[in-house]
């Protein structure tokens, strides 16, 4: 990361950020404008991995971005840089003042620090904007505290895990302020939708990611530069007595794409059914062929 700020100062804006959802945005939106009053850059302090995977495993929740989608976001949402602090063990021990000295103070040199509602830090949580004011004193940074913003209900990462949960996308796209996306490599399968003339790609998931709900969806697939419009199935595979839960993606009328070994990108538009198991596989091709149909209108491709 550039270093140009250690002189100057910065404004830092805390959190896990997990999703960079609407509520993070404006979090983010406040910062700059005090970045931009004081003319100096806005750093996002993020975490890695999440607090909870190393204090409270058992609590962790699954992410709704990766790392590097998160980079990509936070930067999309408007900071000029992204320091990660590796959430180590050890990290785990450290006191707020111990925080608030080696990362704020000594690495980023804050001038000001914004934070949500409820924020805490430090060892078991002991830290919160009282902490920071008294410190701010002392290291003549600032404190901003952002209320968390909402429509009827505050936006956060928890509301989108729970609506993604039940295949809610209208939901949790509206929380996110974008469509929710699943990244990884493309696998080989069983190849079975090949014989049945819907070759699928069949994602490897990278991490902890929340997978939305099982089911049938219309959405899109990225690779490269290209955007694919595809049915995307979630689940088991009923019909074939299944045990591992997969993201299998079919890209309207194509069978000639080989995308073996590439990472892609599938974009979740809307749910369109729960997963079936049919009599005999006419019944599945005839329900595959009626999904491609539906997805087809979903996408405004008609």
């Amino acid at each position: 990361m550039s270093h140009q700020h250690e002189d100057q100062g910065a404004v830092v804006c805390i959190g896990v950020f997990d999703g960079v959802h609407k509520g993070h945005q404006a979090l983010i939106s406040r910062a700059h404008e005090i970045a931009q009053e004081m003319g100096v850059p806005l750093i996002a302090l993020t975490f890695d991995p999440h607090p909870l995977v190393v204090v409270r495993p058992e609590m962790a929740p699954e992410s709704l971005a990766s790392l590097a989608e998160r980079r990509f976001l936070l930067f999309d949402a408007g900071v000029d840089d992204v320091f990660v602090l590796p959430f180590t063990p050890e990290v785990a021990t450290w006191d707020p003042e111990t925080f608030i000295h080696r990362v704020l103070h000594d690495k980023l040199n804050a001038r000001a620090v914004v934070i949500g509602q409820n924020f805490r830090f430090g060892h078991q949580g002991a830290g919160d904007i009282d902490t920071l004011r008294q410190a701010g004193e002392r290291y003549h940074f600032s404190v901003t505290e952002v209320g968390l913003a909402a429509d009827a209900e505050p936006w956060s990462s928890t509301r989108v895990r729970k609506a993604l949960a039940t295949g809610d996308l209208v939901e949790a796209a509206k929380v996110l302020g974008r469509n929710y996306d699943l990244s990884g490599l493309v696998v080989h399968g069983d190849h079975r939708g090949r014989e049945l003339g819907y070759p699928t790609a069949n994602l490897a998931l990278v991490g902890n990611p929340v997978v939305p709900a099982d089911g049938v969806y219309a959405g899109w697939l990225v690779v490269g530069s290209d955007r694919l419009p595809a049915a995307i199935s979630v689940g088991t595979n009923p019909q074939f007595d299944g045990a591992q839960r997969r993201v299998e993606t079919y890209v309207l009328d194509r069978t000639d794409l080989d995308l073996y070994g590439q990472e892609v990108t599938v974009i979740f538009v809307e749910y369109l059914r729960g997963q079936l198991t049919f009599e005999g596989l006419e019944g599945l091709i005839e329900q595959m062929d009626a999904d491609v149909t539906k997805t087809r209108a979903v996408l405004g491709l008609n």
